[in-house]
């Protein structure tokens, strides 16, 4: 591959996901200001955020594409953060008990050389089991999911708590939308399957 690819992004987890397409990539911390401005949605909020990720890469890169995700989970109109502690985490998912919250996921590919990125939201729907508190306290013992938007990992423990997933790609739940960045890739001229088949 001609042009360097760049994930904007430390997450041990978005890094495990763009590692499928089998395309050598590097990564880096982009240090930005996640607070969401006054009146903003959801949708504008992890559109605005996935590209200043993306963008923040010219200070470390002349040249690439560069991907840039942020994702934040909305239950009743409510975004909601991380919970941080194991209180937070429990409280989370005693409200979600029985309830569908909606995954949003913001995906940036940034041309660096050309200073022109593409954009899009994916949204994914978690339909969460009626969970008691002894079922909710347990798993966050086992599995404390307390850096993670909506208080559980789903490839791991976090898919029992769950009676229904509903979206275009599982990846996106996680935390990068791959269905849609392979598009992007291919529309920048990168076809992941013949550049795996020269490898």
């Amino acid at each position: 591959m001609k042009i360097p690819l760049i994930l904007a992004s430390s997450s041990e987890f978005r890094q495990s996901i763009l590692k499928k397409i089998n395309l050598p990539f590097s990564s880096f911390r982009p240090e930005i200001d996640e607070t969401a401005r006054v009146n903003e949605t959801p949708e504008q909020l992890v559109l605005r955020l996935a590209e200043q990720k993306a963008r923040t890469a010219t200070k470390h890169y002349a040249q690439g594409l560069v991907i840039g995700s942020d994702q934040v989970a909305v239950h009743q109109n409510q975004i909601l953060g991380k919970p941080h502690t194991k209180s937070n985490a429990v409280a989370q998912l005693q409200r979600f008990s029985g309830q569908k919250v909606t995954f949003l996921t913001g995906l940036c590919l940034y041309n660096i050389e050309q200073n022109k990125s593409v954009s899009i939201v994916e949204p994914f729907n978690v339909y969460f089991r009626n969970l008691n508190k002894n079922q909710i306290s347990a798993y966050c013992d086992a599995e404390q999911p307390y850096q993670c938007a909506g208080s559980f990992k789903s490839e791991g423990l976090g898919i029992c708590l769950f009676e229904k997933l509903e979206g275009n790609d599982p990846n996106s739940l996680i935390g990068l939308p791959l269905i849609q960045l392979t598009q992007m890739l291919l529309d920048q001229g990168i076809d992941i399957l013949t550049e795996n088949s020269t490898a």
